[in-house]
């Protein structure tokens, strides 16, 4: 199975993509998944730009159907993301805008990181999001708070209560992945 980590934060100055960085290690000491992380900054989607509803799959832009390629082909996804105001990335909603179908029951687990509240009010709202996208998101988080004392010379260090919760999800996330794979491959 493909897990596909998406690093929300685009900004100069990020953590994000240590912390990617750190959960893809992790991934990959399980064998049930090919893991490989997508860095929204790299990715560089612009604002919504198709001049169709992403439901109809009539894209036009080479970007679009890139990410429908990588997000069709993935059958799990976490995404690690930063709390902006109380919310997620203006990126990351961007991200998950610009495609329906290509979603849906799939598995959304989520690495948080952030000050005192550790990124968790970003996690909440995601929530919503994903979950009208019709992808399902599971229960156990990694949640990381006052990240700059986690941090070492830019490299997220987790300790071992971080390891130990991105070992659950991992678990949460294998598990639901192989059933919401036999369901889109039984759903008409």
């Amino acid at each position: 199975m493909t897990l596909t980590t998406v690093v929300a934060s685009t900004r100069p100055g990020r953590v994000g993509r240590s912390v990617a960085d750190w959960f893809t290690a992790r991934a990959a000491e399980y064998d049930e998944f090919e893991s490989h992380v997508v860095d929204l900054r790299e990715l560089a989607l612009p604002f919504y730009d198709e001049p169709h509803p992403p439901a109809l799959r009539q894209y036009t832009k080479s970007h679009t159907r890139e990410w429908s390629r990588i997000v069709d082909r993935s059958d799990a996804f976490v995404f690690v993301t930063p709390e902006y105001n109380g919310a997620f990335p203006a990126s990351l909603k961007n991200a998950w805008d610009y495609l329906v179908v290509e979603w849906q029951h799939k598995p959304a687990g989520f690495v948080s990181y952030g000050g005192v509240s550790a990124g968790t009010r970003a996690v909440q709202m995601s929530k919503q999001v994903v979950a009208n996208l019709r992808m399902l998101p599971i229960g156990p988080t990694v949640s990381i708070p006052f990240i700059s004392e986690v941090m070492d010379d830019g490299a997220f260090r987790g300790g071992k209560i971080h390891d130990a919760a991105a070992e659950q999800m991992l678990d949460e996330l294998e598990r639901t992945a192989r059933v919401m794979r036999r369901l889109r491959n039984t759903t008409p």
